[in-house]
């Protein structure tokens, strides 16, 4: 079992920046693949970005070269690094992880469903214009 619990999430201007943290603990040495996703009340789920333990790492055309993913294996703590902020980045972001590696090179189209095993309770982010 993997237990994740995220934390950085607050309220900025549109144009600020927020770090989101997800602390890994548990059997962590069993995961190969890290990701953030959001979702807004009554909307789909959405994928924000993946990293393999690798460091592999690929985002969402909608956050691409704003937002940045990585990732400590000392402190097992996942980072999204989130810069130059827009209203309709307002959502829980949440951290997930799972075994499969896989999971980390799933076809654009279907990143929003993949079902990792773990997932953590979100953090608020709320962005202002």
């Amino acid at each position: 079992q993997v237990q994740l619990v995220e934390s950085g999430g607050g309220s900025v201007q549109a144009g600020g920046s927020l770090r989101l943290s997800c602390a890994a603990s548990g059997d962590t040495g069993s995961t190969h693949c890290m990701g953030w996703f959001r979702q807004v009340a009554g909307k789909q789920r959405e994928w924000v970005s993946s990293i393999t333990t690798g460091g592999t790492t690929d985002y969402s055309d909608s956050v691409k070269g704003r937002f940045t993913i990585s990732q400590d294996s000392a402190e097992n703590t996942l980072y999204l690094q989130m810069n130059s902020l827009k209203p309709e980045d307002t959502a829980m972001y949440s951290c997930a992880a799972d075994p499969a590696i896989l999971h980390c090179y799933v076809a654009p189209g279907r990143r929003d469903t993949v079902p990792f095993r773990y997932w953590g309770q979100g953090t608020q982010v709320t962005v202002s214009s």
